[in-house]
C-alpha cells in the first residue's frame, strides 16, 4: 500500500543557511541575549577593569622581588632587572622581626574570633527571627543601635575591662572583646527570615525540639550566610591594627598588621621589605576569598530578601 506525498504549496520555499542564522539571531534578541559583538566588548571591558583593580597587587608582588635600589628608585619599573628573594630571606630570617610568629598569631586570633562570632550571632539571630518573647522589638532595635556607635569610642572601656581580667599582652585580648557584634546578628537574622517556615514545621511534626530544628535544619540551610559572616569576621580581625597595638606589648605576641608597622618604622626606605611583608599578609586573604567566593555571593544576595 503506497502513500502519496502531497506537494508543497506554491510559492513556499525552504531556504537554508544565512536566513536560518538570521532567524536564530532574531530569536536571541527576543530572548534578551546580547549580540556577539557586544558580548566581546563587555568581556574586554571587564578584563581591563580587572587589570586596573589588581595592578596595585601585581606591582606590590613585583616590588617584593626587586633589589633595594630598584625598589627605592624614583622611576617606576614593572619588571625588575635582577629578580631576587633577598627581601623574603631578610624578613623571614631576622630574629628581631619574627614574621612567621606574627603570621601564626594573626591566623589563630582571626580564626578563633570568627568562630565565636558565628556561634554567638547564629544563636541570637535565630531567637530574634523565629522566637516570640516580650520586648523582642526593643531588643532588636537596641542591638541595631549599637551599629551606629563608633568603635574607637569603645577603645578605653574595652582596654580597662581586658586589663582587669588580666588578658593584656595575650591572645584573649584580641579574640574575646570582638566575639559578639550587632552586624553578625542582623545579617544572620535577615537570612533566617528568608528561610521557609514549612521546613521547621515539618521537623517539629517529626518530633524535633527547638534546638534540633536550629542545629539540623536551619544551620545546614544557612551555610552561605555563615561562611560569609565567618569570612568578614576573619578579615576584620586580620586587618585590625589599632587594638593589637594597644593591648599587645611583647614582640613575639604581636599580630602581623601591628608587627609590620614596626618593620616600616625601622626600615622606612626598604620598600622591598615592606612589599614582601605585605605579600605575606595578603596570601591568606586571597586564598580565603577564592575558597568562599561562591558562598559569599549567595549569602549576601539572600540575606536581604525579607526584612
Amino acid at each position: 500500500m503506497s502513500t502519496a506525498t502531497s506537494p508543497a504549496p506554491a510559492g513556499r520555499t525552504h531556504p537554508a543557511g544565512p536566513p536560518a542564522r538570521a532567524e536564530t539571531t532574531a530569536t536571541d534578541r527576543r530572548r534578551g541575549r546580547p549580540h556577539p559583538g557586544r558580548r566581546i566588548a563587555a568581556y574586554v571591558a571587564l578584563l581591563l577593569l580587572t587589570l586596573l583593580f589588581i595592578s596595585p597587587l601585581l606591582y606590590m608582588l613585583v616590588t617584593s622581588f626587586k633589589t633595594t635600589a630598584e625598589a627605592g628608585s624614583a622611576t617606576p619599573q614593572w619588571i625588575p632587572d635582577a629578580p631576587t628573594l633577598d627581601a623574603y630571606r631578610e624578613i623571614l630570617g631576622n630574629p628581631a622581626t619574627p614574621v612567621l610568629r606574627w603570621f601564626l598569631n594573626s591566623l589563630l586570633a582571626a580564626t578563633l574570633q570568627s568562630l565565636l562570632i558565628v556561634a554567638t550571632a547564629a544563636l541570637a539571630a535565630y531567637a530574634l527571627a523565629r522566637l516570640d518573647f516580650p520586648g523582642k522589638k526593643v531588643v532588636t532595635l537596641l542591638i541595631l543601635a549599637t551599629l551606629f556607635v563608633p568603635p574607637v569610642t569603645l577603645l578605653i572601656p574595652n582596654y580597662l575591662i581586658v586589663g582587669q581580667l588580666g588578658w593584656l599582652d595575650s591572645l584573649a585580648a584580641i579574640v574575646v572583646p570582638g566575639a559578639a557584634g550587632a552586624f553578625g546578628v542582623f545579617f544572620l537574622r535577615q537570612f533566617f527570615i528568608s528561610l521557609p517556615m514549612e521546613l521547621e514545621e515539618a521537623a517539629a511534626l517529626d518530633g524535633a525540639n527547638r534546638f534540633q530544628v536550629f542545629w539540623q535544619v536551619i544551620l545546614p540551610l544557612s551555610r552561605p550566610a555563615l561562611v560569609t559572616l565567618a569570612m568578614l569576621s576573619f578579615l576584620t580581625n586580620w586587618n585590625d591594627f589599632l587594638w593589637p597595638v594597644f593591648t599587645l606589648f611583647s614582640p613575639e605576641n604581636q599580630t602581623l598588621s601591628a608587627g609590620l608597622s614596626t618593620l616600616q618604622n625601622a626600615n622606612a626606605v626598604r620598600y622591598d621589605l615592606l612589599m614582601a611583608g605585605a605579600m605575606i599578609a595578603s596570601v591568606p586573604v586571597l586564598l580565603l576569598f577564592i575558597a568562599s567566593q561562591r558562598y559569599v555571593v549567595e549569602g549576601v544576595s539572600r540575606a536581604g530578601v525579607k526584612g
